[in-house]
Parts: structure tokens; sequence; C-alpha cells
């Protein structure tokens, strides 16, 4: 298999993150292609490579794969370990994996991923603090149910993969979580996927729409940027 991923700015790009991390902690090789953001709207040049004209796309040779879900998917159908070895594990981690894909909007509106920048809010909105009660809910439930240390269980799987964005936005807003869901974040912050790709996003240099994302709600407090040498 000769698998290329195409992606955008680390700093930004939650949705590239999450195939990325399931094929490094996989173990599978890949060859990986950045395509920078022009704009908070994404860039006209992804047409090239994805029929949708967003990130992430997986090629397989000729074969395109597009949308994060169905990228995990089609690497499950060819990897043991993708997703939990356990049935209960397993249809756990997907009813969770796509909860995260298709909801908690107050979330990813007023958090907009950014891997350089500590942000706080001066009050928590009633939406983001509905969508934190129910984040706690449910890694409290899958750290209970599994064992841990991740959220199906003793390996990471896809469903971690998923949350890996969250656990970069809940550090950089410093978002008000309960005590096991903030050991979860520790330990997915010590893994050395994590914090590769947080090396490489605070590398590279910041796009104006993105950054005017992230400061829309909240106020910065530090941009870990300028503590970062070439």
């Amino acid at each position: 298999m000769s698998l290329t991923l195409w992606i955008a700015n680390k700093n930004y790009s939650s949705w590239s993150l999450r195939p990325w991390m399931a094929l490094v902690e996989a173990g599978i090789e890949f060859e990986e292609k950045q395509v920078a953001f022009t704009h908070a709207g994404g860039n006209p040049d992804f047409i090239r490579f994805s029929p949708t004209a967003k990130v992430p796309v997986l090629q397989d040779g000729e074969l395109t794969i597009w949308e994060s879900l169905a990228i995990i998917e089609y690497l499950a159908e060819q990897h043991e370990g993708i997703w939990p070895q356990s049935h209960q594990a397993r249809a756990w981690a997907r009813c969770a994996a796509a909860e995260m894909h298709a909801g908690f909007s107050a979330l990813r509106n007023r958090c907009p991923m950014n891997c350089a920048l500590e942000l706080r809010f001066s009050s928590l909105p009633e939406d983001l603090a509905r969508d934190l009660a129910r984040l706690d809910q449910l890694w409290c439930e899958g750290l209970e149910r599994f064992g841990g240390p991740f959220l199906a269980g003793s390996k990471f799987s896809a469903v971690d993969a998923f949350f890996a964005p969250v656990v970069f936005r809940c550090v950089g807003y410093g978002l008000p979580l309960s005590a096991p869901c903030q050991s979860y974040i520790k330990h997915m912050l010590a893994l050395d996927s994590m914090q590769q790709w947080l090396s490489a996003a605070l590398k590279e240099s910041p796009e104006e729409g993105h950054e005017a994302d992230s400061r829309a709600y909240a106020e910065i407090v530090a941009d870990k940027r300028s503590n970062t040498s070439d």
C-alpha cells in the first residue's frame, strides 16, 4: 500500500489531525503532503487533490478517500487496531467518534483549534458549557467503563484520534473539566505523536483569518510561537 495523506496547517486543521494520529499511532507508513490555508475558508488549491476542496484526503494509489471518518474506516478495513478489539468497546468508540464528527458545535465554533495560543474566556458561554458537560460525561463514561487510560481501553484507538483536537482545545482555552478528563488530557499530550504535531504547528506562519477566528470569543493570554526558535 502506498498511502499519501493531504493535510493543511497543523496549527489549525483539527480534521487533518485525526487521520494523521490514527496512521502514526498504528505505525502505518504514509507520505504526508501539506498545503497551507490561504484564508479561514480554506485554499482553492485543495481542489487539485480533494473532491470537496477540503482536507484531509487520503490517497491509496489512484483511489481517493475524503472525510476523516471515511478515512478511518478505510484504514480499519486493512489494519488491525484502528478500532478497539472488543466489540463492546468498538461499538462505544464508533458512537463517540460519530458524535464528535457531527456534534459539539459550540466547542468547535467558540474554540477553533490553535495550538500556538493560550486563550481564556471572561465568562463561559452557555452553549459551550453544555458541550463541555456532555464532553465530560462522554469521556468519563469511556474511561470508567473500559478502564483507561485511553477512552476505549488500554490502547490508543480511532476514538482518541477523533478527540485529539479537543485535547489541544481544552489546553489552549483552559476549559474546565473533571479530574478524570484532565488525567486523560495529560496522557494524550504525553504521546510522542501529539508532541510531534505540536512542535510542527508552532513553527508554522500564522494565517490571519484563523487567528481572527481564535480571538473572536476569547482573549489571548500567551503566544507560544514567541518562545519557539527555528
